[in-house]
């Protein structure tokens, strides 16, 4: 029972902390969703740089370091590329949605490309890549605090506390709520993750590379990529994929928002690439827990970290690693549901709708929040997949937005509203069936080299991302620049001066 003590008191600080946030400020939509554009460095980068540190961190990635081994590292990779990427990126986005106001990523694409119906469709794709990151979390929260607490509470009921009580300071609170938590959150993670990384090693083997040695010796060829399958090429490619769509999860993107001004995204781009580093420390628990706890077989290769801390730690600390692994789901489940919330409300409902003031568009957000909270519970006890695979297949989603987002911010317009509605859907689309069908590079053309073969296969969906986008802006780039100049003859068409070239 100490152990389940030690998280309900970071459950109640959690809480507190949520619900004090929003104190001596009236909660619109723009103070609700983005905090008024007033965050300073320090929360920027706690909700930028702190989104690497979630269950998946605490699970995922231990996980898969005990499982799969060197491939494990694409993870350390991609976020280090995706800050080198924030430097060039946000600053631009940033200026934008301040001069125009914005507070959802779909306001971006709708100012973009003076479009609400595009609006509408990325608000969507958002959202449908939203949930199984929800899901995510909420499955890691259940198996952190059931394992942390030796069984004490169920992960169900875990899931179902855990669930209420973010519910409660999103609808409250909203990002201040998460701002706040994200703070307690990071240091709590961070020392318990230095401690782990550190001690577990010492402890079973005598220092970290002692503890590599060990595991090389009893498995060869499990520290190094593959000659196929999880392929160099694979890698590659999967970075790539991964960093692409770092700032296309709607929470992310509209976090940015709430940045000062635009050097907070500088500043932080030198920082978070070192920030980064400390996920190195979660490796060395799972590749310590390969020799340690062997014989955990497929998902449940995400408990290896819980396993060897409960083998080699009191309850009290366990419940200090179940209290953090609790935080990790927290922060980032409240962000997911407070954009998913802003971006059904503002971008799909007020297209429909749109005489709806901003204040009936704050509060049907806010009433959002409790429905979504309820749709990701379903299929979080519905579910399966392991946690990896879950974040790939919304990482697979979200980032068929960036070819849209790119254009958009060159000085001229590259694409046109439909071409980038287009790219998008048959990205979606080209995921979806990738996904449910199982196929990999290497199925769907067997007869390429092995290096191909082996490339993540959400690579096919980008391609054939920009080819529609590309051929979509080209054919209506001309039938529009046609009817343009039919409009400009007494004899053609009346009145085309809405037709937009975007």
């Amino acid at each position: 029972m100490t152990a389940l003590a030690v998280i309900l008191v970071f459950l109640a600080a959690a809480i507190a902390l949520g619900l004090r946030a929003r104190r001596g400020k009236d909660m619109d939509l723009e103070q609700w969703s983005v905090g008024g554009r007033g965050f300073g460095t320090v929360f920027v980068f706690l909700l930028l740089a702190g989104e690497i540190y979630t269950t998946f961190t605490f699970l995922g990635a231990s996980g898969w370091a005990y499982g799969k081994g060197a491939p494990a590292f694409y993870i350390l990779c991609y976020a280090s590329l995706a800050y080198v990427l924030s430097y060039w990126l946000l600053p631009p986005v940033w200026r934008y949605a301040k001069e125009h106001r914005l507070v959802s990523q779909s306001d971006f694409f709708v100012a973009k490309f003076d479009s609400p119906l595009l609006g509408a469709l990325v608000a969507l794709v958002g959202v449908v890549a939203m949930v199984p990151y929800l899901v995510l979390q909420l499955k890691g929260l259940g198996i952190i605090v059931s394992v942390s607490s030796y069984g004490h509470i169920s992960q169900h009921w875990a899931i179902v506390i855990g669930t209420v009580a973010l519910t409660a300071y999103v609808t409250v609170s909203g990002i201040h709520g998460s701002a706040w938590t994200s703070l307690l959150k990071d240091v709590a993670i961070l020392a318990v993750v230095l401690i782990l990384g550190i001690y577990l090693p010492l402890h079973y083997f005598g220092g970290i590379g002692a503890m590599f040695h060990r595991v090389d010796a009893a498995q060869p060829h499990f520290l190094t990529l593959h000659s196929s399958g999880m392929s160099p090429s694979w890698f590659a490619s999967t970075v790539l994929l991964s960093a692409l769509g770092f700032y296309m999860w709607p929470h992310t993107f509209s976090a940015a928002y709430s940045a000062q001004n635009e050097r907070v995204f500088r500043r932080n781009a030198i920082f978070m690439p070192l920030y980064q580093l400390i996920l190195l420390f979660v490796f060395f628990v799972g590749f310590a827990a390969v020799l340690v706890v062997p014989g955990l077989k497929g998902a449940d290769g995400d408990l290896s970290l819980l396993k060897i801390t409960t083998a080699a730690f009191p309850p009290w600390f366990v419940g200090i690693v179940g209290g953090a692994g609790l935080l990790t789901a927290l922060v980032p489940g409240s962000l997911l549901l407070m954009t998913s919330a802003t971006c059904l409300a503002k971008n799909v409902y007020r297209l429909a709708r749109p005489a709806t003031s901003e204040a009936g568009t704050a509060r049907l957000a806010k009433l959002l929040v409790p429905f979504i909270a309820l749709v990701s519970l379903y299929f979080t006890f519905n579910g399966g997949s392991t946690l990896v695979n879950l974040l790939l297949m919304g990482y697979a989603l979200v980032t068929q937005l960036f070819p849209a987002l790119l254009a958009s911010l060159a000085p001229r317009r590259l694409v046109t509203t439909q071409g980038a509605a287009a790219g998008i859907v048959v990205g979606v689309a080209a995921v979806a069936a990738l996904t449910i069908s199982g196929a990999s590079v290497g199925s769907l053309l067997p007869g390429l080299p092995q290096a191909v073969k082996d490339l993540n296969v959400g690579v096919v969906a980008l391609v054939l991302n920009c080819l529609a986008t590309a051929a979509v802006s080209l054919a209506t780039r001309r039938t529009l620049g046609h009817r343009r100049t039919s409009a400009a003859d007494p004899a053609g068409p009346a009145d085309l001066s809405r037709a937009t070239v975007s």
